[in-house]
Parts: structure tokens; sequence; C-alpha cells
């Protein structure tokens, strides 16, 4: 890959999609040796219709708290309301707003022209529990999960990707989190073609830790409660010493992601096969 000061390579701006295998293996060898703040820079330059999808744990929060540093028009976030998140998560939203400046938006409307956006997607057709509940019956997440993390992540990211023409995602993922996310790169593109920056890929949970005190970045308080990955109340629990922290997510379940992250054409079809299951039944 040539540069253009024998350091630093070129990429195009922004970057192709599809991206060949030989420039995204280049992206990544430049992006490996660069700081968390340094690759989110780096994506905002490089990376097309860039968004931050969150749901306010410790590292999205850390690349929120960077990147409020670093420019004044930050890419706009994305939270998916599952319905089933616990009130001190909906309670720390509504503080990253104060404490950041975040508007909350709809796709389409005048508040697009505010510097700092926050678009909300929840299930299809559900504005509260009440509503999912009467769609897909009580405990749904027992019944059937792989339709559960379809309605309550998966379709409402991709309604918002094709409502915002989303490109590129800023994500919380880390290495040190393990199991699929062992082996992370600071840049990945998923199934759909969706650019997905990693830039925390290599902190561990201490680092990220350590950033959130010394920039005194507003926290979930779950956390001072034994809490570490926090997600929807009814498949998250306490960390006990010596677990990692991914330790409390859908405990005793061989499960370690809630489907965003899982290839969305595999989880289409698990979805499809679920519902002619039901139907049959």
């Amino acid at each position: 890959m040539p540069s253009s000061n024998g350091n630093a390579p070129i990429f195009p701006k922004p970057l192709p999609s599809p991206l060949p295998a030989d420039l995204l293996a280049s992206v990544n060898t430049h992006l490996s040796n660069l700081t968390p703040d340094e690759i989110l820079k780096w994506g905002v330059e490089y990376l097309p219709n860039l968004y931050q999808t969150t749901a306010f744990g410790l590292t999205g929060l850390v690349a929120i708290d960077m990147l409020s540093k670093s420019t004044a028009n930050p890419p706009p976030l994305i939270f998916l309301d599952t319905l089933y998140h616990f009130k001190e998560t909906y309670d720390l939203v509504e503080e990253v707003k104060k404490r950041y400046g975040y508007v909350e938006a709809q796709a389409g409307a005048d508040s697009e022209q505010e510097p700092k956006r926050i678009y909300v997607y929840k299930p299809e057709g559900c504005s509260s529990a009440a509503d999912f509940e009467k769609k897909y019956g009580e405990n749904s997440w027992e019944k059937d999960e792989h339709t559960y993390d379809f309605a309550v992540k998966v379709e409402p990211a991709r309604r918002a990707y094709e409502d915002l023409s989303v490109k590129s995602v800023i994500t919380g993922r880390r290495a040190s989190q393990g199991a699929d996310r062992a082996n992370l790169q600071p840049l990945e593109v998923d199934s759909t073609g969706l650019f997905k920056l990693n830039p925390l890929f290599a902190w561990p949970f201490n680092f990220v830790e350590w950033h959130i005190s010394s920039n005194n970045v507003p926290r979930n308080k779950l956390l001072d409660q034994g809490y570490k990955s926090i997600g929807d109340w009814h498949s998250t629990v306490k960390v006990k010493a010596g677990e990692d922290e991914r330790a409390g997510r859908w405990k005793g379940k061989e499960k370690t992601e809630c489907g965003l992250h899982v290839d969305y054409f595999a989880m289409k079809a698990k979805v499809r096969v679920a519902d002619a299951i039901a139907v049959s039944a």
C-alpha cells in the first residue's frame, strides 16, 4: 500500500464497498498500531455514512466520550430499545444526552440538522413491553430466543440502517470479552456489507474502567452492584469474583451474542424456521 509520507498508508476516502480482502487486511494492519482515539478519528475520516450503535455499555461510553473531545459533529447514535432494559439503563441514556448534548431524532426530521443526534429504534409495531407481549407472548425469550433476538435487536437494527442509509457502525466489542470476540479485528465487514469499526478491540476491561473513572464518564449504576455487562433485565445477572465480564449474560446458556453480531442471513433463516414450526404446532 503506497503512502504519502513513507509511514502513513493512503486509503480510498471513503472506503469502497464491497471492500477487497487485501485492502481490508491493509486497513487492519494500520489500525492495529493506533490508539482507540486514533482509530475513531480514522473511522470518521474514512468510513461512509458512519453511526455508533450503542446500548450504553462501558466500551460504548468510552467511544462517546472520546468522540466528544475530538469532533463537534460526532457520528449519530443508534440505541436499540428492546423494551426490556433495566430502569438504570434508561436513566443512563438520559444522563448521556444531557452530558454530551445529544438530541433524540427521527429519520428525515428537521432535527437531523442537530450536530449530535440519537435515534431510538424499538421492535416493529411496539412502544411498550405490553405491546411486545401481546404480539409475541409472555417470556418469549424463553420459548424462542432466536425470534426474540431478531425482533428486539436484529430487525430494528436493519430498519435503522435502511431508514438512515447507514453504511458503517462503531461498536463496543473487545477481544478481551472472549468467545466469538476473541479474534476481533479493528475493522470488519459483515455478511450484509456493513462496515463495523471496533475502536477498543485491544483494550482489556481495566483500561476501559480507567478511562471511565479518569474522565468522569456517566456509567450505569448497576455496575456498582456487581454487574459488568448489562443487557435485558431477564437475561442479565451479577458477575461473581473470578468470572469474565460477560459471564452474567445469558447465564447457563451456550450463547454469547444477542444476534446483532451474528450472521444476519443465518439469523433470519432460523427465525423463518421457528415461525414455520410455531404455525404448524
